[in-house]
């Protein structure tokens, strides 16, 4: 579900994730982690607490805005590839910035910047993103980190 092309599906998804945790329901695996990103998030709470609003906004790079779900999403990219340590030896450079940023968030949204910038490529190239690519501009990022 996380992964279709209906825009509003997946954000059906988001918001019926959020309310389950809310009430206390039970969760299914893809559910709970959905539901920790937002809630790490609570600046997005009231959007995904209106199915209404959450499905009808528009989120407008021209005008400064950041698409909240974008942004979940990638962090729940980056969270799975380090589970499933794929591409090979992101989960090693995941430790290593959180380490040198002190906080798994802020490592998060440092590494989104890449794996952003590695999917738009990808999309752009109609190819599958470049995982050495991707691996190495993380490497990058921590040598500017000074680690």
């Amino acid at each position: 579900m996380l992964f279709s092309h209906d825009r509003n599906q997946l954000r059906r998804f988001y918001v019926e994730s959020w309310r389950k945790a809310r009430q206390g329901l039970p969760l299914e695996p893809l559910e709970r982690l959905v539901a920790e990103v937002v809630a790490e998030h609570p600046e997005y709470h009231a959007l995904l607490e209106s199915e209404e609003r959450a499905l009808g906004r528009e989120f407008l790079p021209e005008h400064g805005e950041t698409n909240p779900f974008m942004h979940m999403g990638l962090h729940i990219a980056i969270r799975e590839q380090v589970a499933s340590n794929r591409p090979q030896g992101i989960a090693a450079l995941y430790r290593r910035f959180c380490k040198a940023l002190g906080s798994k968030m802020d490592a998060e949204h440092l590494m989104m910047d890449a794996l952003a910038e590695s999917l738009w490529l990808a999309q752009r190239q109609g190819t599958p993103p470049d995982e050495a690519a991707y691996l190495a501009q993380l490497k990058q990022m921590l040598q500017r980190l000074g680690r």
